[in-house]
C-alpha cells in the first residue's frame, strides 16, 4: 500500500511539474535617483495639495468662478513635471504674497481643462 501511495504521488508531481507552468521570480535594483524622483514628485503633489485646500485659496478659487474640488481633480491630473513647476512656484512665494501664484496656478487649471 506504502509503495502505491508513493508511486501515485510521484506520476501526480512528475505531471504537475510539465503541465503546470514555470515562473521565475525577478527582482531589478532601481536607483537612488528614480527612488528620490518618486519621493518628490509625490512631495510636490502634497504641497499643491496643501495649498489647494487653504482657505484663503479657496475663497478666491470661489471668487473666481472655479470649483475648489475641480482644481484637485486638474491637479492630480497633471504629470509630475507640471506638479513640480508648480509647487517650485509655491515655495518661492514669501509668506502673504500669495495672490499672484493663486491666479497661476488658476491659469494652469483653466488651461489644462
Amino acid at each position: 500500500m506504502n509503495s502505491t501511495l508513493t508511486r501515485l504521488l510521484c506520476r501526480f508531481l512528475a505531471v504537475a511539474l510539465i503541465v503546470l507552468p514555470y515562473q521565475a521570480a525577478q527582482a531589478g535594483i532601481i536607483g537612488t535617483d528614480q527612488a528620490a524622483a518618486a519621493a518628490g514628485a509625490q512631495a510636490d503633489r502634497s504641497t499643491v495639495a496643501s495649498y489647494l485646500a487653504r482657505a484663503q485659496t479657496v475663497s478666491e478659487m470661489q471668487t473666481l468662478g472655479v470649483d475648489a474640488q475641480a482644481a484637485q481633480d486638474r491637479v492630480a491630473a497633471m504629470t509630475d513635471a507640471e506638479v513640480a513647476t508648480i509647487a517650485g512656484k509655491i515655495n518661492e512665494q514669501p509668506a502673504g504674497g500669495v495672490l499672484l501664484l493663486l491666479l497661476v496656478v488658476l491659469l494652469i487649471v483653466l488651461i489644462v481643462r
